[in-house]
């Protein structure tokens, strides 16, 4: 720990959160001014970064995420997204509209898999994603389901409007949600995305409850309930299918060519 009292680790961790959102190739003085760190400090640091794998250089001296930071992101959530990739394309085929499943983090929707049919519908997210739960039909299943301390401070603080239409009266999106727990799902229309409607029900798992959802046209939105009986049929087989036993896996060794970063050693550009 130096200077700012911020440890090297942390220094690297605000280097890579720069791609959480936003352009997904960044120059060194954009990395560095995200992370707040000189920019001697950043060229150091992308450069071990860079000779590990988790950002890669393009020619024009600007960075991206690294295939090798791919690879080891695929293991988060990687057991529900393996379960639920099969039921989620017959959700797809049953139903030709995007179909999608997420789980809470926070005050927010993550979204593990996704599934995008071919109608142009306004894309809110993408796999990887996040989205604030009062605005999106998985978010308040989510929210609906979970306990109802958790329920209360997220309507406590302050609500975000991502449209003219989403709800964020707290006193009226707490009686949607006392509706969607009775229901069993959840519908949103231009809530997130003028544009688009969507609707969800729970996938009751642990030790990560989920909900599987469709998004469709907003010219959609008043058949949106014919999906029901489907969603809820797919909703069963992945929880069924997430209680059985998963096979053991041999570890599987390291790839070769892949070395350690040298100390002292820098591979980013030198100005």
């Amino acid at each position: 720990m130096r200077g700012d009292g911020r440890t090297v680790t942390s220094k690297a961790l605000a280097l890579l959160g720069a791609f959480e959102s936003g352009p997904t190739a960044l120059s060194l003085s954009d990395l560095a001014e995200h992370a707040d760190l000189p920019l001697p400090t950043a060229h150091r640091l992308v450069g071990e970064l860079v000779e590990w794998g988790a950002l890669e250089r393009d020619e024009q001296g600007r960075y991206s995420v690294g295939l090798r930071l791919w690879e080891v992101a695929q293991n988060a959530g990687r057991h529900l997204r393996d379960t639920a990739r099969p039921h989620l394309q017959d959700l797809f085929s049953l139903t030709h509209e995007t179909a999608h499943i997420a789980i809470r983090d926070g005050d927010e929707a993550l979204y593990i898999d996704r599934i995008y049919g071919s109608t142009r519908v306004p894309r809110a997210s993408r796999v990887g994603g996040r989205l604030p739960l009062h605005a999106t039909a998985v978010g308040k299943v989510l929210l609906a389901h979970e306990e109802e301390w958790v329920g209360e401070a997220y309507l406590a603080h302050g609500l975000q409007a991502a449209t003219r239409y989403t709800h964020v009266n707290p006193g009226r999106l707490a009686a949607e949600l006392r509706k969607v727990r009775n229901e069993g799902f959840a519908t949103t229309q231009e809530e997130v995305r003028e544009g688009s409607c969507s609707i969800a029900v729970p996938v009751r798992i642990e030790p990560h409850p989920a909900a599987i959802g469709l998004v469709m046209l907003s010219s959609n939105a008043a058949a949106m309930t014919r999906h029901l009986p489907t969603l809820r049929g797919v909703a069963r087989r992945i929880e069924a299918a997430a209680t059985r036993p998963q096979p053991s896996l041999a570890r599987i060794p390291r790839r070769p060519g892949r070395q350690s970063p040298r100390p002292g050693r820098d591979t980013g550009p030198s100005s």
